[in-house]
């Protein structure tokens, strides 16, 4: 019986048989055949087709995150101000 560690180490028959056979490589790869219009075009169809893919939020889900956003900045700010007088105060009590 092969332990776990032994069994990772050594590859299974089947692993092997399946190595994909190297290609040749053309000179100057994909991009040596379009210019650098028809490359600019593909750029734009594969953005319009990444942002077809977006689930976009409804107005009233669009209103809550809003909201949600704006009321923990306002509570941020108001956290910030409060350690910064308490430490202005501080500091003037300290050193006169």
């Amino acid at each position: 019986m092969a332990d776990a560690v032994s069994s990772i180490d050594t590859p299974d028959a089947q692993d092997e048989a399946e190595e994909p056979k190297k290609k040749r490589a053309r000179k100057g790869g994909k991009r040596a055949k379009k210019g650098p219009f028809k490359r600019l075009a593909l750029f734009y169809r594969q953005i319009v087709a990444e942002l077809r893919k977006v689930v976009w939020p409804a107005r009233s889900q669009l209103t809550t995150y809003t909201t949600v956003v704006i009321v923990f900045v306002a509570i941020m700010i108001g956290l910030v101000t409060v350690i910064d007088y308490g430490l202005n105060h501080v500091a003037k009590y300290v050193f006169g």
